[in-house]
């Protein structure tokens, strides 16, 4: 416990670091140094860290903080490609980092002033130095790992904040922890939020503004930063509460006015700036077919759909309260009760004061509430913590009476949550570290990338944007599905709306919120499945679209298989072509692609085949096959490097035609030929399938 009374020394000055006349360095016999002993005594308030030079003290701090960033790096680093599944918010702010990045463009759609840009500056700055998108197949990752970046800056800034506010190391060491290893934190540190990288602006401004020595350079450095935060994500305006209340308290009467005017000042300008950058593009107000700063900031203000109430079942808000709650209900109980307790510790008023505020301004009626907002919530909750952990401690060590009463009441509190928090973060541990919850998302991709043309137009999810215009598709083919209902430049380009789309992969964020977007809805109700990967929120669907109408394209899709259960029998029972029961029932079925099985029947003319399957491609439901697994040509095997799998190859590259060049792949005991997608129209004419027999 002696611990929690290392201090970092104050100026007498200072109004933070009450009593004024408690300081370093206070010679024997003075009454600085009689209200010292006074205070250690009754524990009413701290005493300075005397012990060991300015390098000393520091690499004591070091030893405290140098663990909790290892653990957190591992941590967060540890199945960074698995766990969160991909969503789009993460596909539209690493897009955004990338078109910066590589093409020289504030976003890859018409930037609308929705966010501020210079979040995802900064995630591009962090690629383009470190070659973060070359690295990586998946963009999403390469930014999720500046994410990683800024949460270990982030829980470094939490313990010197902590340290700023005369907290012992122990204590800051706690709210760095909670900071950096709560599941909660986790979850959303390792997601592409443009939070995160204001999280880094706010604590440094909040280190800042309790500067004791040259106030007016860092309260000017304080504001500024802040401006970066809001710049970064705009909903971190609302902590400039808690900044300038540090200011104000940390500040000399004397000299308050000036030093908080030129702060403000500071803050100003760089708010300027963004009106100028709008102001030069002529997009300040809104006009006819134009963006507009007025119009995004309307939007965010008031044109977003209400979160619901928090007791209405379904509604937006109860699922992300629920969502956090089953990430971290320790912590978050943990923290409220702290901020709670906290209004009543001077030290740490004003961030226990704004993590309430906070948590009353979510449930506002009409009020939207986005998913990340908790992540500024949770350094200041830690330090609210963190304050109540400490004065704790000092109660407990002040004596007998009530304040030792308070500091034993605390301390149970504390170990309670950290009993609780064992179990209950291992088991979310255990998901977060080896799930593997994108792997659907990983999968539909490369089917994508593999099968479908590369002139083909994709109604997409944009956490797959970025990954498919570098596979190969032209950037103006795939199309974030939001745009096509919202961005005048999609809708002039598809002046058959949703018609113009060939394929739409949806994913649950498509799913959730389909009427939202007409032409997305449409989109979806006449496109069939093609191929699925994973379940429940994680699956993943491929749909074709049917220009003409789901209706028309079931009946073509029926007369087409019909044709191919003809023309399939009519194969099977070829006595040169020797079949497995399942392979036969594939043909007899309609099952097999008519291109397989005209290169097949042409083939039988010549040679005799064993056909072992016709198999599936992966994610699909078996009911169409594109491939045969051909295991043996006159009897002989057709494993690789034999006759029999040179004269398999020689013959597939002999095809010419409408069922011409195939791919031909190695299997373990034969050689597979594959179609793509795409099987012609009208190729099942009776005068081609004569002669099958």
């Amino acid at each position: 416990m002696r611990a929690f009374t290392d201090w970092t020394p104050a100026p007498p000055a200072s109004p933070l670091n009450a009593p004024p006349a408690v300081g370093r360095g206070a010679r024997p016999g003075t009454p600085a140094a009689r209200a010292d002993r006074a205070n250690r005594a009754t524990g009413s308030s701290p005493a300075p860290d005397r012990s060991g030079s300015w390098p000393t003290r520091h690499i004591r701090s070091l030893v405290w903080l140098a663990p909790l960033l290892l653990v957190a790096g591992v941590i967060n680093v540890v199945n960074l490609a698995g766990t969160p599944q991909r969503i789009d918010d993460e596909g539209t702010y690493t897009a955004q980092a990338w078109a910066v990045d590589t093409l020289g463009e504030l976003a890859h759609y018409t930037y609308w002033y929705d966010h501020p840009p210079l979040g995802w500056i900064q995630i591009a700055g962090y690629a383009q130095v470190t070659g973060a998108f070359e690295r990586y197949d998946v963009s999403v990752i390469a930014a999720r790992e500046a994410m990683v970046v800024a949460a270990l800056i982030s829980t470094g800034l939490v313990f010197w904040l902590c340290r700023r506010l005369r907290l012992g190391r122990p204590a800051a060491a706690l709210a760095a922890g909670l900071f950096a290893l709560s599941p909660l934190a986790i979850q959303y540190h390792r997601t592409v939020y443009l939070d995160n990288v204001a999280t880094v602006w706010l604590l440094l401004a909040l280190i800042l503004a309790t500067a004791r020595h040259r106030q007016l350079a860092g309260f000017a450095a304080s504001a500024a930063c802040l401006g970066v935060a809001v710049l970064s994500k705009e909903t971190y305006l609302l902590a400039i509460v808690p900044v300038a209340w540090v200011m104000i308290r940390q500040s000399h009467p004397s000299t308050r006015r000036y030093t908080l005017a030129v702060a403000g000042s500071v803050l100003g300008l760089i708010g300027i700036s963004y009106l100028l950058l709008a102001t030069v593009k002529g997009e300040l107000f809104p006009g006819p077919d134009r963006v507009s700063l007025m119009g995004g900031v309307a939007f965010q203000l008031g044109g977003r759909a209400s979160s619901g109430l928090a007791t209405e079942a379904g509604s937006q808000i109860s699922r992300t309260l629920s969502q956090w709650w089953h990430l971290d209900p320790v912590f978050i109980t943990l923290g409220l009760l702290c901020a709670v307790i906290g209004i009543g510790i001077r030290r740490v008023r004003p961030f226990a004061v704004i993590v309430v505020a906070l948590v009353l301004f979510m449930f506002r009626p009409g009020g939207y509430l986005p998913v990340p907002y908790v992540i500024m919530l949770l350094p200041l909750a830690a330090v609210a913590v963190a304050g109540v952990a400490h004065a704790a401690v000092e109660r407990l060590r002040a004596g007998a009476g009530i304040r030792r009463a308070q500091g034993v009441a605390g301390i149970l509190v504390l170990l309670a949550g950290g009993v609780v928090a064992v179990p209950v973060w291992g088991s979310l541990y255990a998901g977060q570290l080896t799930a593997d919850l994108d792997r659907p998302s990983v999968e539909a991709q490369q089917w994508v990338a593999r099968n479908v043309g590369k002139d083909q137009r994709l109604l997409v999810d944009d956490a797959m944007w970025v990954d498919l215009v570098r596979s190969g598709f032209a950037r103006e083919n795939v199309i974030w599905y939001y745009k096509l209902d919202t961005d005048s430049q999609v809708i002039a380009q598809s002046p058959n709306g949703w018609k113009d789309s060939d394929w739409i992969i949806t994913t649950d964020s498509m799913r959730t919120f389909p009427d939202q977007f007409p032409q997305v809805k449409a989109a979806i109700a006449n496109s069939t499945v093609v191929a699925s990967f994973g379940s429940g929120q994680q699956r993943v669907d491929v749909r074709q679209i049917h220009a003409e109408g789901l209706a028309a394209g079931e009946r073509a899709d029926r007369a087409l298989r019909t044709e191919r259960a003809a023309v399939g029998a009519e194969l099977a029972a070829n006595p040169r072509l020797t079949l497995t029961p399942s392979a036969r029932a594939q043909l007899r079925a309609g099952q097999v692609d008519s291109r397989v099985m005209l290169a097949l029947a042409q083939q039988v003319m010549q040679t005799t085949l064993t056909i072992t399957d016709f198999p599936a491609e992966d994610g699909t439901d078996g009911t169409y096959r594109r491939s045969a697994l051909v295991t043996a040509v006159d009897g002989r095997p057709a494993v690789t490097g034999t006759d029999a799998a040179r004269r398999i190859t020689a013959w597939t590259s002999g095809l010419t035609g409408p069922f011409g060049h195939p791919a031909v792949t190695a299997a373990d005991n034969g050689m597979t030929i594959t179609y793509p997608l795409g099987e012609p129209e009208n190729l099942l004419d009776p005068s081609l399938s004569k002669g099958t027999r």
